[in-house]
């Protein structure tokens, strides 16, 4: 499964970079998360509830950045287990565009999933991850509209 969009944050491309890089900024728009714990500068844990057509389930899983293009870009990779729900496994690239006192924000992201989550047809996979996807975009953007302006 494959997603991939741009979205324009009010912010500057610093501000950005630094907001995806906070972990009280990042769980609070991620749905359903309920842990974010960051090991390393490149590491992370998460502990996210998730409900996908008829099968909940709690996720925890380990997530790895790559910030070698950093500020401009950066990828991320990640795994998680939901128990008998299944399990998912993926990666990002993100790109930081400034424009103006905007910044635009594209990302072109990649799944594989298995288990009972597997079984439950890709359309609804699919449509679910793109819901999941614009909650959080939606999410950090209104965060970082409520950020005072260092």
């Amino acid at each position: 499964m494959e997603l991939a969009d741009e979205i324009v944050i009010n912010a500057p491309k610093d501000r950005v970079y630094a907001a995806l890089n906070d972990p009280e900024i990042l769980q609070q728009c991620i749905p359903g998360c309920e842990e974010l714990i960051k090991h390393s500068d490149n590491e992370l844990e998460a502990k996210v509830v998730l409900k996908i057509g008829p099968v909940k389930a709690k996720f925890s899983g380990d997530v790895v950045l790559d910030t070698t293009g950093a500020p401009d870009a950066f990828s991320l990779t990640g795994k998680g287990n939901g128990g008998a729900a299944g399990h998912a496994k993926g990666g990002a690239d993100v790109t930081l565009t400034a424009d103006g006192d905007t910044t635009i924000l594209r990302y072109e992201a990649k799944a594989e999933i298995g288990g009972k989550l597997a079984q439950l047809g890709s359309r609804l996979i699919q449509s679910t991850a793109k819901k999941l996807a614009a909650k959080f975009f939606k999410s950090f953007a209104d965060v970082m509209d409520q950020e005072p302006v260092a």
